[in-house]
């Protein structure tokens, strides 16, 4: 039976179409699959983030197709009108600037309107930059979470990092270039200078790093290498390990928040008390506000 890849259904016949959410590559461009290149070149049209960028990956690829708009600032307007056109029969592609779509990427909306029509929505997977990173990282990946970007104002950032703490499982994070140095010494501050952690740089470009080592060391090689501060980042923390560091970073946590309203050693007291860690623990990087220069974990302004 002759297949229309365009409709998904027998030649002749307007059966649903499928939408394909493919992964594309995050540096290299040896790194689209053939399958991938099958799909995009078989739908009738592709829904990109960014149709500059993806309109060069299929040139690349030899691929002419439309390509359709489809971003956080229009999704939802467009979500209904693209179900519509798959119902009628055309199957569309979803891709991001780079790695797999809805991963801390627009999509969302789209995938979830097409599933409640009831629409077939088949993935192509491929390069993913958190999990190329964790596979190279040597830090525990059999239980992890991804956070993706932080919040951008460093408050809101702190107090995420903060709530993170206790967190047990390897922690993944995306950053910018003109972020990164703020967000590993907060990073620092909020999980404690001595926690592991990977820096992976532009992973699989020309200028791929991949740096290894405790949080102090990392912030102070990003504050003081200014090619270290250049590209898209992923970074990679160690959970909080043992109950003890568990209770530990809570603390540091709660004495970070205490901090904000009472004296040092009254916060300090209380934290201890609360979370079950050792008072002296608590006192690592300077606490806003303290004013007599005791030392916490709080902001630092």
């Amino acid at each position: 039976m002759a297949v229309d890849a365009r409709g998904g259904g027998a030649a002749g016949s307007r059966a649903a179409g499928t939408l394909h959410v493919v992964a594309t590559p995050i540096g290299n461009l040896g790194d689209l699959s053939p399958r991938a290149m099958e799909v995009l070149a078989s739908v009738a049209a592709v829904c990109a983030e960014d149709t500059r960028r993806t309109r060069q990956l299929l040139a690349h690829a030899g691929i002419e197709q439309p390509l359709l708009p489809l971003h956080e600032h229009n999704e939802e307007a467009h979500a209904a009108r693209l179900v519509a056109r798959m119902l009628d029969g055309d199957s569309l592609a979803l891709v991001s600037d780079a790695g797999t779509p809805l991963v801390s990427d627009p999509g969302f909306r789209l995938v979830r309107a097409a599933r409640a029509a009831g629409l077939r929505v088949s993935p192509v997977p491929g390069p993913c930059a958190f999990v190329a990173a964790l596979s190279v990282a040597g830090l525990p990946s059999d239980r992890f979470v991804f956070e993706g970007f932080l919040p951008s104002r460093a408050a809101a950032r702190r107090e995420r990092l903060s709530a993170l703490a206790s967190e047990t499982r390897t922690l993944a994070f995306y950053e910018s270039s003109h972020r990164i140095e703020e967000a590993l010494a907060d990073m620092r501050d909020a999980f404690g200078g001595d926690r592991g952690a990977v820096l992976a740089r532009e992973l699989t470009k020309v200028f791929e790093t991949v740096l290894d080592g405790d949080l102090d060391a990392l912030a102070a090689r990003v504050a003081a290498d200014a090619d270290q501060r250049k590209g898209e980042f992923v970074v990679l923390v160690a959970g909080a390990g043992t109950d003890e560091d568990a209770r530990i970073a809570e603390g540091r946590r709660l004495y970070a928040k205490l901090g904000e309203h009472l004296p040092p050693s009254t916060a300090a007291k209380l934290a201890a008390e609360l979370s079950g860690a050792p008072r002296k623990a608590l006192y690592g990087g300077t606490t806003a506000g303290t004013g007599n220069g005791e030392q916490g974990m709080g902001e630092s302004g």
